[in-house]
């Protein structure tokens, strides 16, 4: 089950990378997944992509780096170790960060969907997830 929301237009094809007219501002996206091998692949997908990336093992280890308002957008694993992703973004939101979030997970379930939609997310992926669809909400959320 993927939820993405915002507007779809037809016929678009987004552009993944850096947006020549904001190449002083790059896209980075935080990544926070428990899975280190989860954490290197996208890191070099986004990389081939023209997208920095920086990645946390938890939401602990983003939260003490201070590196959470530096994202363009956040890429959360739901089921995380210690604080959830959906935790986490309740207390960025609460610090008052706007930042756009995707939450993904490979433990669905509709309980789960609810929560993540209700703690504000741009979109809900489940693992495994094709890299199209990563992109594209990627695109979504930096658009």
């Amino acid at each position: 089950m993927i939820q993405i929301k915002g507007r779809h237009h037809p016929g678009h094809i987004p552009h993944w990378g850096l947006d020549t007219d904001m190449a002083a501002q790059p896209t980075v996206v935080i990544v926070v997944d428990d899975n280190a091998g989860f954490l290197k692949g996208v890191a070099r997908l986004l990389a081939h992509n023209g997208i920095e990336s920086r990645t946390f093992a938890s939401a602990e280890a983003l939260l003490e780096s201070g590196s959470a308002q530096t994202a363009t957008c956040l890429l959360l694993d739901i089921h995380l170790g210690g604080i959830s992703g959906i935790e986490l973004q309740r207390r960025l939101a609460a610090s008052g960060s706007k930042c756009p979030v995707i939450f993904m997970t490979a433990n669905d379930g509709e309980a789960t969907r609810n929560d993540a939609m209700d703690a504000g997310c741009i979109a809900y992926l489940r693992k495994p997830f094709a890299r199209d669809v990563l992109m594209d909400a990627i695109g979504k959320a930096v658009a």
